[in-house]
């Protein structure tokens, strides 16, 4: 009999703890690229990226760009330096027709150094492609794709304004109807954008 309490609090107990749910101790984090591995050896290195919304897009004079599309890139470089992967998705936006890297600090224009969508060619899309959402491009950036101000330099003339803050990447968009900028989904300036962000490795 005097047995018989000391087996049942040891039940009770493992019962108590089954019904409880864990809770994590740390924020979950997903990595937008894995590291190298066998079938994919060029998937470490620089790692660059950027949130895409209406907020950083520099408009005309008297132009109201409340666009609520939003998109995300992310570049990562080659083990070697030599190429430079990359994926482009976006979502709520309509008719986009072109996106690149132009070379810029926040706040001001600058020139196309490498197209993105539909590809790297430097050949826009159709206009008023209607709705997108999802990832709308991906490929491989080497020296060869660079363009503009860049043409004919190294990989890693991109790379120094990646790392510096002195590039960004923009969504354009085009309703195929005059006058352009009317709204969402007009904006062939440019509908959201972003700094790139150096991210580490």
């Amino acid at each position: 009999m005097v047995k018989t309490p000391a087996l049942l609090l040891p039940i009770a107990f493992v019962a108590a703890c089954s019904s409880q749910t864990a809770s994590p101790t740390a924020p979950i984090s997903v990595p937008v690229f894995e590291r190298g591995t066998a079938a994919s050896p060029h998937s470490n290195g620089g790692n660059f990226g950027t949130p895409l919304s209406s907020n950083e897009e520099v408009m005309p004079a008297g132009v109201v760009n409340d666009s609520r599309a939003r998109g995300n890139a992310t570049f990562q470089l080659s083990a070697d330096g030599s190429e430079l992967s990359y994926q482009l998705s976006v979502a709520n936006i309509d008719n986009a027709f072109m996106a690149h890297i132009h070379l810029a600090p926040v706040g001001v224009n600058g020139p196309i150094v490498v197209w993105l969508y539909p590809s790297t060619a430097p050949t826009p899309g159709p206009i008023a492609g209607g709705r997108l959402d999802g990832v709308i491009a991906r490929g491989t950036i080497t020296a060869a794709n660079l363009v503009g101000p860049l043409s004919g330099q190294p990989l890693s003339a991109l790379l120094d304004a990646l790392r510096s803050g002195g590039a960004y990447v923009n969504v354009h968009t085009n309703d195929g109807v005059d006058p352009i900028n009317t709204g969402p989904g007009d904006f062939p300036g440019g509908e959201i954008r972003s700094q790139v962000e150096h991210r580490g490795h």
